[in-house]
This record gives C-alpha cells, structure tokens and sequence, in this order.
C-alpha cells in the first residue's frame, strides 16, 4: 500500500520545524549581555611594571568563565543589591568592592564583583594560605641575600638571620613585609613554585579571575583578581588557624636586625578601630591603587569586605570599609550570589553500552562549565522531539480518520447496491 500522502507532508513538517529549531549559541547570548569594562584585564597600567622583559611575551588575559562564578548576578559591572535594599554608604570610592557573609558563603551586596583589578598586597593573604597549609609554624627558616634586597616595603631581614615560619608569617601579614615574602617563597620550593602553588589553590578554591605573578603582590605582566576572588580567598585563609590567629594581631614581636627584638605593628586600623575586628590585609602600588579586605563580627554574624582599586580621599579607604560594614550588618540575610565552596567540577559524559551508531542523543559536556554542550538533540533535543513527535501523530490521526471514511462510503454504497438503487 502507497504510503498516505498527508502522513508525508507531516512528516516534513516536523522535520523542517526541528531543522530551523538550532540552539542559540555562547556568542549570540554572550551578544545579547552588556560587556563590562574588565570583564577580561585589568585597566592599563600607569608605570612601566608590567612591560615584559627582553624576548618575553606577556601571558595572556584568563579566560572568563561562561557562568559567573557565584551566580548570574554576579557577572553584573554595576551596583548588585538585593530586592529592596537601602543604597550603600556615600563616599566609597572603589571601583570594585562586595560584603558578604563568612558563614553562610552569601554575597549581600556587591560593585562589578567579577571585575579584573590587581591585588597589590592583599594577594599575600594567598601566599599566607599556602604556607599554612604547608609549613608547620615552628619550623626555622635562614634568610638571603636576595631576600634582603627585595622592592619595599619590608620588615628588615638579616641575611644568614633565622626566624620561624610563624614569626614571617607576621611579618608578612601585620606589616606586608615584601622581603618576608620572598623568604616563604623560597620556603616553598622558590619563587616559581610558590607562584604554581598560590594559583593552584586559588583555582581550587574556584577564584578563576586571579592569577598571582609575584609572591608579594607587586605589578608584573599578567596579574589578576576580584573583588569576588579576594573574599573567598580570604574566607578559605581564615579556615587555617595559624592564619586567623596571625591577621588579628595588632602587634608582634620580631627578631630585630641588630640583634633583640622590635615590634611589630598591624598597618590595618580596623583592628583598633572597629567594633567586632578580625582582621584584615591592606595593599597599594600605583597600577593597583588601593586595596582592602578584612572581615568583623556582630551578635554571631561574620562579614568579609573587599574593596579593590580605592582612593584614601576624600575617605581612608579602611573608613570605606568600615562604612560598607555597617551597612552589611543592617542588612537582612538576602542575597544576590554566594561565595562558592570550591571550584566549579565538570559533569561526567553521559556513557552508553550501545554501539555508537545507535545511539541517538548522548549529550556531551563542556569541561569547562560541565554544562551540556548545545546541540539539535542536546540541550534543545527535547522539545525537537515533541515537535517531531506531534507532527507524526498528527499525520497518523489524518490517516487512519481517512481510512474510517472511505470504510464508511464503501459501507454506503453497499448498502444501496443491496436496495436496487
């Protein structure tokens, strides 16, 4: 029997409908959203720091995740507020910067939180992580020569001078000292592999705007964070005790040069002057601007705020901090994001027993984002198949009420014969 010409037209129906059904791609949604003025680098330097050396080439930008890491609003250039929030403090002068909740991991609030800015000194709260993690605190550690003629600001290390990992570690963190840092990095298994172990953690703990280039933190070509990278670093620093205990100190005692000891002071004025202080880490150079994080408590509550790319005028950028703190606190639990408890994992390739020239519709993912690669019949193969579906049923209906009709006639027509008509 000929197949049934309508079952045809509606088989070609729904073909057409699924053939012009494609998927909208990453570059037409990427299209459709604003682009930020960071999204990728960092603004242009103003200095000469970050000009690569003779016959090196500047590596490149760091790739920027599909989905913002954190949640979709986070990807946001501007101010992000929950529904119906007061507007923050006047006077913030940071081109980035986000409060959140060391607890709960919940971004209250944020400015351009995904931006790319450089951290100046508060990277070292990274180097400080690695080093808690690897280095018990007593263990004794001889200074360099190189470590002694490092870019200030510095502590004042002797060379051939013996100090404990945990007294470098306050070194590092109450007075940001740059040839401390060198000296950890050394520690580490030297420079470069101190720089492969801050960025290893950075990217396992889902912090993928940073990319750290000296162990101190200051300019150099490639170097990179956020506001958002910042706070969660800073909140996993504070799960290692031989960090916590070491950012809250408002003074330490310090091997002098000379001989005896001197005092450490902590540069971060929070400690004396805000209610709930636990600590915090300040930075600048002139390509990075001014740079803060730090976090307090209040009735239970911790809160992490970062500002990055700050002016100290017409307010001190730890006032600034201090002000966006209090807003924190007066706010309710809401959110616009989360601070992410570990980097984004790929979903596993869904597999299949049979041959793959039977296999119809295994959806692949993308490794970076482990979100299903879009496809005809991946992320859009679903309703594809409906529409293809209701186009053959429809075609089977036509077909069989045909076939009921022309029964019907023929049922007539005999009826008739049978009468003498």
């Amino acid at each position: 029997m000929p197949f049934p010409k309508r079952l045809i037209v509606a088989l070609v129906l729904a073909t057409a409908t699924a053939a012009f059904a494609a998927p909208t791609s990453t570059a037409q949604q990427a299209a459709g959203s604003a682009q930020c003025e960071n999204r990728e680098t960092p603004p242009p330097p103003v200095d000469t720091s970050e000009q690569p050396a003779p016959g090196q080439k500047a590596p490149p930008s760091l790739e920027v995740p599909e989905k913002p890491i954190g949640g979709d609003r986070l990807g946001e250039c501007g101010l992000i507020l929950p529904p119906n929030s007061g507007q923050p403090p006047s006077g913030i002068t940071a081109a980035s910067w986000l409060l959140a909740d060391m607890d709960s991991g919940a971004v209250i609030a944020a400015y351009d939180p995904h931006g790319r800015q450089r951290p100046a000194s508060v990277i070292k709260v990274l180097l400080a992580m690695v080093v808690a993690k690897e280095l018990r605190g007593d263990l004794v550690v001889t200074a360099s020569a190189e470590d002694t003629q490092q870019e200030c600001t510095c502590v004042g290390l002797k060379d051939g001078g013996q100090y404990t990992v945990r007294q470098l570690m306050h070194g590092l963190l109450l007075t940001s000292g740059n040839d401390v840092a060198h000296t950890l990095a050394r520690q580490l298994g030297g420079v470069p592999n101190a720089l492969r172990k801050m960025n290893a953690m950075a990217k396992e703990l889902g912090a993928l705007d940073t990319r750290a280039v000296t162990p101190s933190g200051l300019d150099a070509p490639g170097t990179s964070t956020s506001a958002y990278d910042v706070g969660l670093i800073f909140r996993g620093a504070m799960k290692y005790d031989e960090f916590a205990q070491a950012i809250k100190l408002q003074q330490a005692q310090f091997p002098g040069r000379n001989g005896g000891t001197i005092m450490l002071q902590n540069d971060n004025r929070l400690l004396a002057n805000y209610q709930g202080a636990l600590g915090g880490k300040t930075g600048f150079t002139d390509d990075s601007q001014h740079t803060y994080v730090g976090a307090a408590e209040r009735n239970g509550r911790r809160l992490v705020v970062v500002l990055l790319r700050g002016q100290q005028t017409p307010t001190r950028i730890d006032a600034q901090a201090s002000k966006l703190l209090d807003y924190g606190f007066a706010m309710g639990p809401g959110g616009v994001g989360k601070l992410v408890d570990g980097a984004p994992q790929p979903k596993p390739k869904v597999t299949t027993t049979q041959d793959a020239s039977d296999t119809e519709d295994v959806a692949a993912t993308d490794p970076r984002t482990g979100r299903p690669t879009p496809t005809a019949f991946g992320t859009v193969g679903l309703p594809i198949t409906a529409v293809a579906g209701a186009g053959l049923l429809a075609g089977l209906l036509l077909f069989i009420r045909s076939k009921r009709a022309k029964a019907a006639r023929a049922r007539r027509q005999a009826a008739q014969s049978a009468q003498g008509f």
